[in-house]
């Protein structure tokens, strides 16, 4: 899609005049990253100018830099209440009640969004066009929609998740949701409405009560129903299926436009410093011969299983890349590799807090993840053509594993205790077998289809188009 021209919508580049989209992202790293990529898509595809507004905690590093940028503003919500929305912030793993605390953080935002939002609708009014707004921020949603202000609900999981989420209500109504018991029979029981899912695949957590999960995903589907579109990163040939169930299911149009962080011209998102340094590790090794190893920004482990992921690394002989980012292993700031593990691998192996991952997926040296498979993880892994090892934790992380050692076929699911012997048969398995260089095959031409889609007549460019000009008709 060709850039257009601010001056087309009747502006100039310092936004004034210049259609306006307002934007309100999550405040994790999995969700603002895709806004954020959006937001650039809109301003550098389209024209447009784009307001963020953010919540007190985890702000997005590109505020500073383009805050005083007229068509690229960052508007905080809620800094008097920084320290309650803090304390809502789940601190990672199975544990945390993300159910409870995403409800909470929206509840919590409403009033001052609503007192930010009526202060920028007075300078804005004539051009704020519409808004687009996390899923999981309904009342912020409907802040918005008191406001006179069309709402576009971006959905920062796959078509499959939505799918399994639209189904949750029928499933209860079944009697299937909650499961009677923890029986692992019971839990591995196929779900016909929604294949290829267990039962197990729909314990979004492990501590958020039934009832609190059900309201939650009874607000984030009103989320969609009540906007004038669902935005999803993903893209046509790799979700076909489920994209007609959302669009037949939820009744308003349905644009997949991704993978965002392949059309984005690159807008800083990380909330953590990334290390550099390993891409000149990686310069050095040979092509696909590297496990690249993140369990994302929010899931952790034990001590325990990080001492056996050390040893299995070790065990493997294979070079590899892990990333462990401070409060990632539960109880302590800062993660104590056993002893002997870095003369162990002291020359094929390197350790970092945090990644440049996009970089790191498409470097040539990489031929492995193991993730814990969040949707920009997988999907970035996808469109690299890079197999995984998956080990999911929590929220749709089960429901991506599912899809991609069932239906894409690109990985497998590491299931069970974590054990050493375990790691390295997989990480065998992934990188060195016959089974593993078929994975990376398959993984390859999703990536080709993936680049297909976002071309000049591809699926995901034509959705963009289709997006814009549904924004320029408000």
């Amino acid at each position: 899609m060709a850039a257009t021209s601010p001056a087309s919508y009747g502006g100039g580049g310092d936004g004034v005049g210049r259609r306006r989209v307002l934007m309100f992202p999550l405040p994790f790293q999995g969700h603002v990253t895709p806004m954020l990529q959006l937001a650039d898509v809109f301003r550098s595809r389209a024209g447009l100018a784009v307001t963020v507004f953010h919540a007190p905690v985890n702000a997005p590093a590109a505020a500073a830099a383009a805050a005083a940028a007229g068509d690229y503003r960052f508007v905080t919500v809620g800094a008097d209440v920084a320290e309650e929305a803090a304390a809502l912030m789940p601190t990672g793993g199975s544990g945390s009640d993300f159910a409870g605390a995403l409800m909470g953080l929206d509840a919590l935002l409403r009033a001052p969004f609503d007192d930010a939002l009526r202060h920028v609708l007075a300078e804005d009014a004539a051009t704020a066009c519409c808004m687009v707004v996390d899923s999981n921020l309904r009342g912020v949603q409907e802040v918005a929609e008191r406001r006179g202000v069309r709402t576009l609900a971006l959905r920062t999981g796959g078509a499959c998740c939505l799918v399994a989420y639209m189904a949750f209500p029928e499933l209860c109504g079944k009697g299937v949701l909650p499961p009677a018991s923890r029986d692992q029979l019971q839990l591995d029981m196929q779900l016909d409405e929604l294949p290829p899912l267990r039962l197990r695949d729909m314990m979004f957590s492990a501590t958020s009560t039934h009832a609190t999960m059900a309201t939650c995903l009874e607000r984030l589907l009103d989320s969609a129903r009540c906007s004038s579109g669902v935005i999803l990163n993903t893209f046509e040939d790799l979700e076909n299926s489920d994209l007609r169930k959302i669009t037949n299911g939820l009744n308003v149009p349905v644009y997949a436009i991704g993978p965002l962080h392949k059309i984005s011209i690159g807008q800083e998102s990380s909330l953590l410093t990334q290390d550099q340094t390993c891409l000149e590790w990686l310069d050095k090794q040979e092509a696909e011969s590297v496990l690249y190893v993140s369990f994302g920004s929010l899931a952790s482990m034990d001590s325990q299983e990080l001492f056996e992921t050390a040893w299995g690394l070790v065990d493997s002989k294979i070079p590899f890349l892990w990333v462990i980012r401070p409060n990632s292993v539960q109880g302590s700031q800062q993660a104590c590799l056993p002893d002997g593990f870095e003369e162990a691998t002291r020359g094929r192996g390197m350790v970092v807090s945090w990644a440049p991952q996009q970089d790191v997926l498409r470097h040539r040296a990489v031929g492995g993840f193991w993730t814990h498979n969040g949707w920009n993880s997988t999907l970035e892994s996808i469109c690299d053509g890079v197999p995984m090892i998956c080990r999911p934790q929590f929220a749709d992380q089960m429901i991506n594993t599912r899809y991609v050692q069932e239906v894409w076929k690109i990985g497998f699911e590491l299931e069970g205790k974590i054990e050493r012997r375990m790691i390295d048969r997989a990480v065998r398995k992934l990188l060195c077998s016959e089974e593993g260089k078929e994975m990376r095959y398959r993984a390859k031409d999703l990536k080709n289809k993936a680049i297909t889609c976002i071309e000049k007549g591809g699926s995901s460019n034509t959705a963009i188009h289709m997006l814009v000009n549904l924004i320029m008709s408000f």
